[in-house]
């Protein structure tokens, strides 16, 4: 299979949220990529570490079938410059599947991607979603078009099930 899949990181990711699409994502025979701001590794809110395959500043949205933003405190560290953002933006305009979980949505919001678009994510989150143009759902998993959303651990068998289907994997 040639499905290639970049899952964002960085420091204080929610743990499962980015073991748990990595594993059911090479499980379904994808190739998947870690991508931080060029650390080699990053550890988790858990203490969970990972290895970054690549530096998220020399990608191309165009190398890419799928982009997934993990929550916990890893997309407030994203955002703080314009990289990630810049990438999904792009990876939005080329029509590719987004899946964002928890506070992922943050980046999201930064790639000015979310105006009539239909989501949910983790509550806290919610206002600064509905201000950047969404219309936030309370439900386990969202799908508006390329994008893929859902709110807390909780939900990733629905989160996956959804990202696997967009991507032609499940």
């Amino acid at each position: 299979m040639g499905i290639k899949i970049c899952i964002l990181c960085a420091e204080d990711f929610q743990d499962l949220e980015v073991l748990y699409p990595r594993y059911r994502l090479l499980e379904a025979g994808c190739k998947v990529i870690v991508a931080g701001m060029g650390e080699d590794q990053y550890t988790g809110k858990y203490g969970y570490p990972v290895k970054c395959d690549a530096d998220l500043r020399e990608l191309d949205a165009n190398d890419f079938d799928c982009f997934i933003v993990p929550g916990g405190w890893a997309p407030d560290f994203l955002r703080r410059t314009d990289h990630a953002a810049k990438l999904i933006a792009e990876a939005n305009k080329l029509g590719k599947v987004i899946a964002a979980i928890c506070h992922g949505g943050w980046i999201l919001s930064s790639a000015r991607m979310l105006e009539g678009r239909n989501l949910t994510s983790f509550y806290a989150i919610r206002d600064d979603l509905e201000y950047a143009g969404a219309s936030w759902v309370d439900q386990s998993v969202v799908v508006d078009g390329n994008l893929v959303t859902s709110r807390n651990p909780d939900d990733l068998p629905d989160f996956m099930r959804a990202i696997l289907k967009k991507i032609g994997a499940g």
